[in-house]
């Protein structure tokens, strides 16, 4: 038995292993945490302002309907708040005019429940309308026999229409999404997947197992995010021409967008190599593990901090070193010259998504022809388009006061 599994076993390992999965799990929820606190901000805002203007506007009532329907409207992903506001009213709608109609005919009862809250389910299921409508319809005829106390009355569905007008104000035209933002924190998660694959496959490599099993397993993680870009890029475009977005420069978006497709070859790329170095020979295996490793380490650095010109740089640089060595001429094995070939197109990927530009540099980097390739700064997106906007104007107007100035000095 070795020093570490002997330790391990012993009152000081568990402790020790007890800590460091404390930390970490400590140091997840801090990262998720930081994600999400501008959206808890943006709720706890929004459900202060619809309480307060519901409040305001009707006399005599309590206005839940206003902050609730805030809330809700708003805890989405940033491209589909918008969106979700619009479904979000219209399943209130239909769950307030079916039990203010309830109400009406029958005047409140249990057996009422069930009736108001089938017939809204039902309408929005006829309607074609999504889960969150369904659910948003069934909560809004639960809410209103609730507290209606057997009284009509129009003040729940005017706290449901506040609810939304302010979530559309905060995510459409005071806080709008960060598209480009987004896009990349979802390429980091994409990134990170990526490097458990390779991790995975260099392991089994070096252990001599089959890494085409450990590729499989992989697969179904990788998708995810992959799957996240392609409804991100969707709704990204979305978001850009109906929020105030659309004020600020496109060239983040733009640059993101690129970024996506080149990050899908990588992707590919990356299986290609799992696969082709699962075939090669097992005195062959050990050295391709440790390149497979290494490009694991490089997209490491890269998945760090994506708005760092100095990683994109470094990862770089790693990944130019790594391919050098296989670009020369192999034997006549198809297999080797297959798993050199997927080192160079896997080295070559990673510096066109770290952000060089130019694809013949690439090759004649990896070539020897060429000095090592730079990357440019990544493009940043700025927080609030309208501020940007109004700063804009304003350069623009003392730019062009003094020519209407010297217009209106008189002969």
């Amino acid at each position: 038995m070795s020093d570490d599994g002997g330790s391990a076993r012993t009152p000081d390992g568990r402790v020790r292993d007890a800590g460091r999965w404390a930390l970490q799990k400590a140091a997840e929820a801090v990262h998720r945490l930081r994600e999400n606190l501008a959206l808890v901000l943006q709720c706890a805002f929004a459900a202060t302002a619809a309480w307060v203007i519901a409040g305001g506007l009707i006399d005599d009532h309590s206005p839940f309907f206003a902050p609730i329907a805030a809330v809700i409207a708003l805890n989405t992903v940033g491209g589909e708040r918008g969106t979700n506001a619009v479904r979000m009213l219209l399943g209130v709608i239909i769950g307030i005019v079916v039990g203010e109609l309830s109400i009406a005919l029958t005047g409140g009862g249990y057996a009422n429940m069930v009736v108001a809250v089938g017939v809204a389910m039902a309408i929005a299921v006829a309607v074609g309308a999504p889960r969150l409508v369904i659910a948003q319809a069934a909560s809004g005829a639960i809410l209103t026999l609730a507290v209606a106390d057997g009284q009509v009355g129009l003040t729940r569905l005017t706290d449901a229409l506040i609810g939304a007008g302010v979530a559309l104000v905060m995510s459409q035209l005071l806080f709008p999404a960060r598209p480009a933002a987004r896009l990349r924190r979802i390429e980091t998660e994409a990134l990170h997947e990526i490097v458990r694959l390779l991790n995975a496959t260099g392991r089994a490599l070096k252990e001599d197992e089959d890494p085409s099993l450990s590729t499989v397993d992989r697969l179904s993680a990788l998708s995810r995010p992959m799957a996240d870009l392609s409804r991100a890029q969707e709704n990204s475009h979305r978001s850009v021409r109906w929020t105030t977005a659309r004020w600020a420069s496109p060239g983040p978006l733009a640059y993101e967008d690129e970024k996506v497709d080149r990050l899908i070859i990588l992707s590919e790329s990356c299986l290609a190599l799992a696969r082709t170095a699962a075939a090669m020979d097992p005195e062959e295996r050990g050295r391709i593990a440790s390149v497979v490793w290494e490009m694991a380490a490089a997209l490491e650095v890269l998945a760090g901090d994506l708005g760092d010109r100095e990683s994109r740089q470094h990862a770089v640089d790693l990944a130019l070193e790594l391919a050098q060595p296989f670009s020369e001429t192999v034997g006549d094995d198809p297999v080797t010259a297959s798993a050199h070939l997927s080192v160079q197109m896997v080295a070559t990927d990673i510096m066109l998504f770290a952000g060089v530009e130019e694809p013949e540099s690439v090759a004649q980097a990896l070539s020897g022809e060429e000095d090592q390739p730079r990357v440019e700064h990544p493009h940043t997106e700025s927080w609030l388009p309208w501020v940007r906007r109004r700063r804009a104007a304003e350069a623009r107007r003392r730019r062009f006061r003094p020519l209407f100035r010297r217009r209106r000095r008189p002969e």
